[in-house]
């Protein structure tokens, strides 16, 4: 087993405990300077200015952020009748089954739902511009950033 209160032997100042002085203040001399590597590939800035990917996130949002509102309050409603309307939730419908249980079913059957339609709207509005703009920057199907 290795024996941590015991350094490895190799490096001096591990030997010792001393570590050089990271921020000395000193202005690194010229050759330490270096040179910006050009970027090769795709210009990510200028894609995301574009019209297209504008339009893209623009169709993207317009989905996302109306269903998720629809969504959540549809949760909150849910929420707020177990809480305050527990004569409305506990109506019988049939059986053993009432309101409250309908209802809690609901949910599940409305996150299926939007899931479906995300997908769906996904396959049909948003993957093909996304498909155009990575063609158009020359990068490979799959590839992501």
């Amino acid at each position: 087993m290795y024996d941590v209160a015991r350094p490895a032997a190799g490096n001096p100042l591990e030997e010792t405990g001393q570590m050089p002085a990271l921020f000395t203040g000193d202005r690194p001399s010229e050759s330490q300077h270096r040179r910006p590597v050009p970027r090769s590939g795709p210009d990510y800035p200028a894609i995301q200015a574009s019209r297209e990917f504008v339009s893209l996130r623009r169709r993207f949002r317009a989905f996302v952020f109306p269903m998720s509102l629809a969504f959540f309050a549809w949760y909150m409603t849910y929420v707020l009748l177990a809480a305050y309307a527990h004569d409305f939730m506990s109506t019988k419908v049939f059986g053993q089954v009432n309101v409250g249980i309908l209802l809690g079913l609901g949910q599940f059957a409305s996150t299926a739902l939007v899931t479906w339609l995300y997908l769906r709207y996904a396959r049909r509005q948003v993957d093909p511009r996304v498909a155009e703009l990575r063609a158009r920057a020359g990068l490979p199907e799959g590839t992501r950033r």
